[in-house]
């Protein structure tokens, strides 16, 4: 089946639920969590529909750190099951599901005059052993490079403005990074479309019980009442809303966006711990769009959800003031050209840290019979998407086949690439990056002009990535474009740049 999401696809949809087309499971929910449920649901046979009232990621799913985590931070906790899943899964998206998407990322501890012996051998050894988890998950070498010590002048080589008084060379650590959480989501969505599921953006969910659903068009108004056989709430922060029982308790991270010129344009994550933590670290990540992300906190967020999460000044002059421990020049707030925040779904354990509550997912049904799946991270999407199937599978009796999402390649993998175009020499090297195997049917189905030129000077987005979000991957409006399909928008003065252009596309396309 076509994985085009557009206008078109989304009315007839819309209009086939609204009349009444049988469906097994109803999933609630455009993030990671609920676009991996789609997949793995249509992939075993099931017939599935997705809502969500904004977006694909509008919510926590595209402010993330960009990293698939392999667990290490969750060993050093004591957390052996959280890590080793982490392990595994990072694998599967490495090797198997997205490769195209999930690239080796070098993890740099610089050894500075302020990091004392324990501390060193502490990194050291949560290195060697997340060797050991990278082994015994089966994800290779040539993927991820064991962990080594380098030189000083290595380290200088990979970040340039690293404080070099007293430096003492450096511990460097492999983890997975996406080129973009958002795009991640997006080619799950679609996957799940190739699959036959309904990908319905802008579309809410009210009054949901184990067996119905209000559905209502966020762009026409219109609502209707639709039945399925399971509905799942994979809602994440705003899960309450669905089910007013569950307790989550929100933390917020914070990252700063830079121009990669600022920090000597780095090929490694600088990674600083935190004063005072044994197993918390800052990141300055090099980043698509020639920038760097620095991040992260982690902070109690009480009180009422917003859309959109904001930084708070607190949270910006820590990030600052950490990273400038370990840089030879000293990063201000003129340096910070973009900045975001998201909200993690915590399961609410009570007291303490939000630093210190547990990563884990856990699933609960209401008394409604809505199916709710909350707590988990990006990295685990795939294996909370196939626990909360088994559970609804079961106690459904829905007949369904066997999970595939292990082995499923997800679109723009090689073996999944939907074309017979072959990836080219004269394709932009940023398209490969952010499309795979797809890019150059990016560039072959553009009727635009000059399909590869950027949208703007400076900006390594083309005109043909614009025409394809809109007739290719559900995007509505011009928020969809450069806030989740592409990230421009996390530069808001190269998103005020290239509004207009998002804007002409879409009267012409949309």
């Amino acid at each position: 089946m076509s994985t085009a999401l557009n206008a078109a696809r989304r009315t007839a949809d819309l209009t086939a639920l609204a009349d009444g087309a049988p469906l097994d499971l109803l999933v609630i929910g455009g993030g990671i969590t609920g676009a991996g449920i789609a997949l793995d649901a249509a992939s075993r046979g099931l017939s599935v529909a997705l809502v969500e009232k904004h977006d694909l990621a509008f919510g926590t799913s595209r402010w993330s750190s960009k990293l698939v985590h392999g667990g290490l931070r969750y060993l050093a906790t004591g957390n052996v099951g959280i890590a080793r899943r982490s392990a595994v899964e990072r694998g599967i998206l490495m090797t198997r599901n997205a490769p195209h998407l999930v690239r080796a990322m070098p993890q740099l501890v610089p050894l500075l005059p302020s990091m004392g012996r324990a501390e060193r051998a502490l990194v050291r050894a949560g290195f060697l052993a997340g060797d050991v988890l990278r082994k015994a998950a089966g994800t290779p070498s040539s993927v991820l490079p064991r962990s080594r010590r380098i030189s000083a002048q290595r380290v200088i080589e990979m970040a340039a403005t690293v404080r070099r008084d007293g430096l003492d060379g450096g511990l460097l650590a492999y983890d997975g990074q996406l080129i973009d959480d958002a795009r991640l989501v997006v080619a799950v969505a679609r996957t799940a479309a190739q699959h036959r599921a309904r990908i319905l953006t802008y579309v809410a969910a009210s009054e949901a019980t184990g067996s119905s659903v209000r559905l209502t068009d966020q762009r026409s108004g219109e609502s209707f009442d639709v039945s399925a056989r399971a509905v799942i709430n994979a809602t994440g922060v705003w899960a309450g809303e669905i089910d007013p029982a569950l307790k989550l308790r929100p933390s917020r991270g914070t990252h700063l966006v830079f121009d990669a010129e600022t920090l000597g344009n780095p090929t490694a994550a600088l990674t600083i711990p935190i004063p005072g933590e044994l197993n918390r670290f800052i990141f300055a990540m090099p980043e698509q769009l020639g920038r760097v992300y620095l991040g992260l906190t982690d902070e109690d967020a009480s009180g009422a959800i917003p859309d959109v999460p904001q930084p708070s000044p607190a949270e910006i002059d820590f990030l600052l003031q950490t990273v400038n421990r370990a840089l030879e020049i000293t990063l201000d707030d003129s340096d910070v050209i973009g900045a975001y925040a998201g909200l993690r779904p915590l399961i609410d354990t009570g007291a303490g840290r939000t630093a210190d509550v547990s990563r884990d997912h856990a699933i609960v049904e209401s008394d409604s019979g809505v199916i709710s799946v909350i707590g988990g991270k990006l990295t685990e999407y795939r294996r909370m998407a196939q626990d909360v199937l088994d559970h609804a599978v079961e106690r459904r009796g829905l007949t369904a086949g066997v999970c595939r999402t292990p082995d499923l390649p997800l679109l723009g993998a090689l073996a999944n690439s939907g074309s017979d175009v072959a990836l080219t020499t004269d394709l932009p090297e940023s398209l490969i990056a952010r499309y795979g195997a797809e890019a150059a049917n990016v560039v072959a189905t553009a009727s635009c002009e000059r399909p590869t030129d950027p949208v703007a000077d400076g900006i390594d987005v083309t005109r043909a990535e614009f025409e394809y979000a809109i007739t290719h991957e559900g995007a509505l409006d011009a928020g969809d474009i450069l806030d989740r399909r592409t990230r421009i928008g996390l530069v808001p003065a190269d998103r005020e740049r290239v509004v207009g252009v998002a804007d002409e596309f879409l009267g012409r396309f949309g």
